[in-house]
């Protein structure tokens, strides 16, 4: 078929009137002839103005493949295909149908001398070009070549090509418009955890009290008062207001808490020491360093003597 149209364009091209006439039959001259002596679009399918859908297909089939520009090569059959295809799609169309009969005769006639290249179309034109809807009935199997490209498209045959792709671009931008929403929705939802969390967080640190006491002086939270336990003399720190609020029994339950931890602040820090002086004589018997024997036998074991003196007084109370 590819190589019909390409006879057809090259004859029209190279060939004089008696010629080309030898493209095309006297039928196919006489059929365009009539389509563009039509004044509305139930004459150019031949139909009825009551037909029905199958009606109308019946019609469009046969002269879809009757005028195809790849099979019909005389003078105005790209303008005869595409005047069947736009009277399809508009009478297959029942809002475009009902408007285009109460005012489409009344707009436009194709008997008006000196037609100005189908610029009829405009008035009531498709939402698909001539072309998509044969693709449609046919499956896009013939025309194998590509018929926007006829040898004898005029001037105008572009226009559905630029409007469709100027609509395409309209309705894209419009769903994207419409997504955005969702896509932002979508996104809230994702972080929707992080933000619990974050919020969490914030009450949390803005419920939580200071603790009652520090064994070491805290300024940031206002533990600058020094105190001792009565019983083993544990340094501690306080607050201000710590002794309006805590006296008698409830200091003596209080401190017995401090006295706990801080034997086990002691313990820990024992520990620490014991094994950094029996790292430093491990390796000074290792590499046979007298510096870092000399070092581990001179290191103290402050917080063991703490703790032997707090046992100490533990025992003796």
């Amino acid at each position: 078929m590819r190589g019909q149209k390409e006879k057809c364009d090259n004859e029209r091209g190279q060939a004089g009137y008696g010629e080309a006439s030898m493209t095309y039959t006297e039928e196919q001259l006489y059929g365009v002839q009539r389509i563009k002596k039509c004044s509305n679009y139930y004459e150019i399918l031949g139909v009825e103005r009551d037909a029905n859908d199958e009606d109308l297909k019946k019609a469009y089939r046969k002269l879809a493949l009757k005028f195809h520009p790849d099979k019909n090569c005389a003078p105005g059959a790209t303008e005869a295909f595409k005047a069947i295809g736009n009277a399809f799609a508009i009478l297959s169309n029942p809002e475009k149908r009902l408007r285009y009969d109460q005012f489409g005769d009344e707009q436009e006639t194709f008997s008006t001398p000196r037609a100005r290249n189908y610029d009829y179309y405009r008035e009531f034109e498709a939402d698909i070009t001539p072309e998509e809807i044969f693709n449609m009935f046919f499956g896009g199997h013939f025309p194998t070549g590509n018929i926007h490209m006829f040898s004898n498209v005029t001037p105008d045959a572009n226009y559905y090509q630029r409007r469709h792709r100027n609509e395409r671009a309209w309705m894209q931008d419009k769903e994207e418009e419409e997504n955005r929403p969702q896509n932002t929705y979508s996104a809230f939802i994702q972080l929707l955890p992080v933000l619990v969390i974050i919020v969490v967080s914030v009450i949390t640190q803005l419920m939580a009290t200071n603790p009652l006491y520090s064994l070491f002086y805290k300024s940031s939270i206002g533990h600058t008062i020094p105190r001792e336990t009565q019983n083993l003399q544990v340094p501690y720190y306080v607050d201000k207001n710590f002794e309006n609020s805590y006296k008698g029994a409830e200091l003596q339950e209080l401190e017995k808490t401090i006295e706990k931890d801080y034997i086990d602040y002691i313990q820990t820090s024992c520990w620490k020491e014991k094994q950094q002086k029996s790292d430093l004589s491990n390796l000074a018997r290792l590499y046979r360093d007298e510096r870092l024997k000399q070092k581990a036998e001179s290191l103290k074991l402050e917080h063991c003597e703490k703790l032997s003196s707090l046992i100490g007084l533990h025992k003796g109370g």
